[in-house]
């Protein structure tokens, strides 16, 4: 997982908003209505279970695959994880539209292509241990485990841990494990992990992720406090490399981060 919201389809992506004027805005960017009475937008011959399938491969061919994502994998797992299940329920007309919602506790679900390019910059090729941190309302998570062979994910916020177990697991993801806790500290006894993702900024990369990141693996992550950068960061023996990959914008890290 701003002041004013900013879409841009071929540049930096914004990542944050604050959630007192995240409906207005939409309301005003999709047309749609964001009341919970508003049921989603039909299109004729279209049976009421598949407008979402419809709506989320639009999502990836105008949003994602034009923007450059080209990782197969990445592409199957955002046609197979549905977005909607993932932000509240009167959301779910806006769920694939191409900006982050708020999931309460003043966390939000990132754009879908933050979450894309996330992803691909993980190189992920199958079967995979991966680390996230910031698991929110589960939806990075549940792409990650489309690819990954396992994924331990790592939420601050009690409440938002608790509901996003609930939900991954009603969906049946038997291969994500969801713990409420400090980020910061990793997950020490299931470490090491072929990959990192993490969804809040610090303003440096937590020593306790680089130690349980194997050599080699690849840790993708925003740095800085207001003004932030997108960075992949590769693990070898000879120490770390950090390719900076674009501006963004993600609610800051909490706990232990804001101490260091």
């Amino acid at each position: 997982m701003t002041d004013i919201l900013k879409i841009f389809h071929h540049g930096p992506v914004l990542e944050f908003m604050l959630p007192a004027l995240i409906l207005p805005i939409m309301a005003f960017f999709s047309g749609c209505n964001p009341s919970p009475q508003s049921p989603p937008v039909k299109k004729e011959g279209i049976k009421d279970g598949d407008v979402f399938i419809t709506q989320r491969l639009d999502m990836i061919e105008k949003q994602i695959k034009a923007r450059g994502i080209k990782d197969p994998l990445v592409l199957k797992a955002l046609t197979q994880v549905k977005r909607h299940l993932f932000v509240p329920k009167d959301l779910w007309d806006s769920a694939y539209n191409d900006y982050p919602l708020p999931i309460g506790y003043g966390q939000t679900i990132s754009q879908p292509y933050i979450v894309a390019l996330m992803t691909e910059l993980l190189e992920l090729k199958g079967g995979e241990k991966v680390l996230e941190i910031g698991t929110g309302s589960g939806y990075q998570a549940a792409v990650l485990a489309q690819i990954a062979g396992e994924v331990f994910t790592i939420e601050i916020v009690p409440e938002l841990a608790q509901t996003a177990g609930e939900r991954l697991n009603e969906l049946g993801y038997k291969n994500i494990r969801v713990k409420a806790g400090d980020g910061y500290l990793g997950w020490p006894e299931e470490s090491p992990f072929d990959a990192m993702i993490i969804t809040a900024a610090p303003n440096h990369i937590p020593e306790p992720l680089l130690e349980q990141l194997k050599t080699g693996g690849v840790m993708v992550m925003p740095i800085g406090s207001y003004f932030q950068e997108l960075y992949r960061i590769r693990k070898s023996e000879k120490g770390i490399r950090k390719e900076k990959v674009s501006s963004v914008r993600f609610v800051p890290m909490t706990g232990e981060a804001e101490k260091r």
